[in-house]
């Protein structure tokens, strides 16, 4: 039998929201790990887009289908916050991030923020990303059953380090691979079910990753206040909006522990997940390298990259098929409503446009891979305007998509140049959602380098 979140107040119209507990303690949180798709449209199947599950001694709402998502992410009575949402889940490890903040204080964040982001910004980001790219793709040992996301993963933390950090000069490959584990600490200690600094706990080495990352950057940052260069380290350091205001010390530190976070994670997928399914469907991949050639240089300019057609459709489809932020979360400051139903003050929301990206109801065949339902002719994600939604919506949408798909686009025009590959058609990623998602065996592709024809622009030399 269900049971309710809370009740209505009386004469109210609004409905009860109907839920179910499930286990002591870890509530859904281990069948969220397994499969969050499973989970959520049985939390559809039985109650429909709004409900309530438990997940590690607290409840949630389920906030399910474009229609519900877009009543939250817009916000528009502002009686959600992303701050108090998100903090349950990552506050310790990454406050001070824009995702965390709130009203007045996101707002002042958000346009000093933005003047990292302008088109110039963008233009210099993506001529300072080919060289690293390559550089990085050199390192790469082409073979059978090749570990793509392990690969990307670390190309990822190396362009972040290089892009946003300006190199970190004197940093130690160790101090490198210290920083790196750190960030996987603290997004993996967002689902610790003890969530105490009890040691050998992800929670505990979640909170020890917020240190070292810390540290890292505040040993940095008197350089990077002390000239302004293009990394964006030193951007944050220098910037200012309008009216003047610039980021102090520690807001600088906790931006870039955020944003490097964010851009190396879901880059990271993103980038995986598209390599996976251009090795399985060849005729996709063959048709990406052929606008990459068509290009004619190695080192494209953003300019360049908008205009590889084909690259953009399988990118919305892959982020469409495996969301990098699965879930966004929220929470109630005052009583409220979605969707008819009654949200008393406090409730924390699970909004989920991964579940979105996969209902029939809006994407036909929803499993296969067609890049086709986003080109002008179909553009199946217009059919509502939540239907597609993998960088959020409202004034908490993602500022950083714009650089994440420049990044993601540049990474695989060199790979389309350098490489060839192939996945076994019947593979199928064993996808881990302890945080972020991620494929556990590491995302085996056959990899080979790819002959040169004469005519081809010529990569640099290792």
């Amino acid at each position: 039998m269900s049971k309710f979140l809370a009740d209505p107040p009386t004469h109210s119209l609004l409905r009860p929201v109907a839920g179910r507990a499930g286990p002591p303690v870890v509530g859904h949180a281990l069948a969220y790990i397994r499969d969050p798709l499973a989970l959520m449209q049985e939390q559809w199947d039985r109650y429909g887009e709004v409900s309530w599950f438990s997940m590690i001694g607290r409840r949630w709402i389920a906030v399910l289908g474009p229609d519900a998502c877009q009543e939250v992410l817009q916000n528009k009575d502002r009686a959600f916050a992303n701050g108090d949402g998100w903090s349950v889940l990552i506050g310790p490890f990454f406050h001070g991030g824009l995702m965390l903040l709130d009203s007045d204080g996101h707002l002042r964040h958000r346009r000093i923020m933005q003047q990292a982001f302008t088109r110039s910004r963008l233009d210099k980001s993506v001529e300072a990303l080919n060289p690293a790219i390559d550089a990085a793709l050199d390192e790469w040992a082409p073979a059978p059953g090749f570990r793509a996301y392990t690969a990307l993963k670390k190309l990822t933390l190396d362009l972040a380090t290089d892009i946003f950090m300006g190199g970190a000069e004197a940093s130690t490959e160790h101090e490198i691979s210290s920083v790196q584990k750190a960030f996987v600490d603290c997004v993996q200690a967002a689902t610790s079910v003890i969530r105490y600094p009890v040691p050998g706990t992800r929670w505990k080495r979640g909170l020890d990753g917020r240190r070292v990352l810390e540290a890292f950057f505040r040993r940095y940052l008197p350089a990077r206040r002390e000239r302004e260069t293009d990394d964006l380290f030193s951007v944050l350091c220098h910037i200012e909006a309008e009216a003047g205001q610039r980021f102090s010390d520690d807001e600088v530190v906790d931006h870039m522990i955020f944003l490097l976070m964010a851009a190396h994670d879901t880059s990271t997928i993103t980038l995986s997940t598209m390599m996976q399914y251009l090795g399985q469907h060849p005729q996709w991949q063959d048709r990406c390298r052929s606008e990459s050639l068509a290009l004619g240089t190695s080192a494209p300019s953003y300019a360049d990259l908008d205009g590889l057609g084909s690259l953009d459709l399988v990118m919305k489809e892959c982020l469409r098929i495996v969301s990098p932020v699965p879930v966004m979360a929220r929470r109630a400051v005052r009583d409220t409503q979605i969707r008819g139903h009654f949200v008393p003050a406090g409730t924390y929301t699970a909004v989920a446009p991964h579940f979105t990206h996969h209902m029939t109801q809006y994407w036909p065949d929803p499993e296969r891979f067609d890049p086709e339902r986003f080109a002008p002719h179909r553009r199946e994600d217009k059919v509502h305007r939540y239907a597609w939604e993998p960088f959020g919506g409202g004034v908490h949408k993602c500022l950083g998509m714009h650089f994440a798909g420049a990044e993601i686009k540049a990474i695989m025009h060199h790979l389309l140049l350098r490489f060839e590959w192939c996945v076994d058609a019947d593979y199928v990623a064993p996808l881990n959602f302890t945080s972020l998602p991620f494929p556990s065996d590491g995302q085996p592709v056959d990899l080979r380098l790819r002959p040169r024809a004469p005519a081809e622009p010529l990569r640099p030399e290792s």
